[in-house]
């Protein structure tokens, strides 16, 4: 990976203020998968392709990640920066809504990162569960949703990424197969453990 091409990615979706996966919430991933053998990454919400790209170091040598990503513009600067940080071979694009796209995916994955429509993220879970290795991990970032899941907070713009994130943490803490933390890194992160 070419570090320096990353760091110039991370620079400008900072400056362009393009939500990209913060530094404490990339530390904390790292340091969970720091020993498990990753072949596998999905990841719901390309943007620019940085946390993807941050991604690759987690992989074995033949790992892939596929991620999806429904705006145009972004896919087009995703596969720009993907090229340029050297790790086009270790990532696919999908382009297009995750709703609709992950129903259609097949394959089994060792890490699914959930970081994109806030309002979708109980049926992400329900599509992640399904697609989720034994002993897999799922990552849902921005979870705590500026404080505001964990407040009385009910402005009715929020409201619906809200109630949904609640119900996202609620299955999560619930489900008998899944051993759950939610961190308050970042802006908060969900970890399930599959058992």
């Amino acid at each position: 990976m070419n570090k320096e091409a990353l760091e110039t990615i991370k620079q400008k979706a900072i400056q362009e203020h393009i939500p990209i996966i913060m530094d404490e919430t990339l530390e904390t991933i790292k340091k969970y998968m720091k020993d498990k053998k990753v072949n596998r990454i999905l990841e719901i919400g390309t943007a620019v392709g940085y946390s993807g790209i941050c991604f690759t170091e987690l992989l074995t040598e033949t790992g892939k990640i596929d991620t999806i990503e429904r705006e145009t513009e972004r896919v087009l600067e995703a596969k720009q920066n993907i090229k340029k940080a050297e790790v086009e071979k270790m990532i696919d694009i999908y382009e297009g809504d995750a709703v609709e796209i992950l129903p259609t995916l097949k394959d089994k994955y060792d890490v699914i990162f959930i970081d994109a429509a806030k309002g979708k993220y109980p049926f992400f879970l329900k599509e992640a569960l399904r697609m989720l290795n034994k002993n897999g991990i799922i990552f849902a970032d921005n979870i705590l949703y500026k404080g505001y899941v964990m407040s009385d907070y009910n402005k009715h713009k929020q409201r619906t990424a809200v109630r949904n994130l609640r119900e996202y943490i609620k299955k999560v803490t619930e489900n008998p197969n899944l051993e759950t933390e939610i961190l308050e890194v970042g802006d908060g992160l969900a970890i399930s453990r599959l058992k």
